[in-house]
């Protein structure tokens, strides 16, 4: 039997890995929505009442919050069911345009029931690649899905960009962990389904915060392109048309890589992904 990593991975697998690697690692939502306005998003950043920042992070982490405890669960839980993606797409181009049209307030009006038809077009993802909507494991997956979108000041320039953001979430799992094995050991290693829940809420009240510091400044860098008065609704429902479908390909490549770690073991997925982020267009070798 071969020594090398990618032995075990079926030649459709290692495909799913490349298309994973491609879709992770692709230009940020931020470079994207320059390209669309034709203007640096940081110019127009400039135009944004200093108060609008602190009120959108805010927003965003109650439009996160919400979105978590109701979307996924009004969905039918049918693992392996194929996504509807241009569903989701269309229907954020209509809201999209409704704040567009209507400025500032429309934007903020607009912005839970963006992030909950995000969150469902993410959790529907979820779904096709086979994960169960029941599963906590699955909200906390799909959640960290919105922590993607363009490296902050405080990510690892040296690291790959997926595994620099995911290590955001693991940490507080990690925290999560040893909090619940406390928990644990006084009661004689029984965990109740009370206590369970308890730890539980506390993880995704603190994923939320630490996902909504970052998505927050993504969505911040949408208002400011909305905000260009010669755009308007048009640029409103392109704008959103363009996150839905971001945030889509972000949720494909996520779930494929977490598909590959549940079958092969986290570290082995992990230096495979790093071996095809660092060899580009150059393939991974044959199993």
């Amino acid at each position: 039997m071969s020594d090398s990593p990618v032995a075990a991975l079926s030649p459709a697998e290692l495909d799913d890995l490349r298309r994973a690697v491609t879709l992770l690692e692709s230009p940020s939502i931020v470079v994207r929505m320059a390209n669309l306005v034709g203007s640096p998003v940081e110019g127009l950043m400039k135009r944004l009442p200093r108060a609008l920042a602190s009120r959108v992070h805010r927003a965003v982490e109650a439009a996160l919050s919400k979105a978590a405890e109701t979307a996924l669960w009004t969905m039918d839980n049918a693992p392996g069911k194929p996504a509807s993606t241009r569903l989701h797409k269309l229907a954020a181009a209509g809201t999209g345009a409704v704040g567009g049209a209507f400025g500032f307030g429309g934007l903020f009006v607009e912005l839970p029931v963006t992030t909950a038809m995000m969150m469902r077009s993410v959790a529907d993802v979820a779904r096709s690649e086979g994960f169960d909507l029941r599963d906590f494991a699955t909200k906390q997956a799909c959640l960290e899905v919105f922590a993607f979108g363009g490296n902050t000041a405080r990510d690892d320039a040296g690291d790959v960009g997926y595994y620099a953001v995911r290590s955001f979430t693991t940490d507080a799992m990690r925290h999560l962990s040893k909090e619940l094995a406390q928990v644990a050991a006084k009661n004689g290693g029984v965990l109740g389904p009370a206590a369970t829940s308890k730890q539980a809420a506390k993880w995704l009240a603190s994923a939320i915060e630490k996902i909504a510091a970052r998505f927050g400044v993504v969505v911040t860098e949408k208002f400011a392109a909305q905000a260009v008065p010669v755009i308007g609704a048009i640029s409103g429902a392109a704008l959103n048309a363009m996150f839905v479908d971001y945030y889509q390909d972000v949720a494909r490549g996520h779930f494929i890589v977490k598909r590959l770690e549940a079958k092969y073991g986290a570290e082995r997925i992990e230096a495979l992904y790093r071996q095809q982020a660092a060899t580009g267009k150059k393939a991974l070798p044959a199993p």
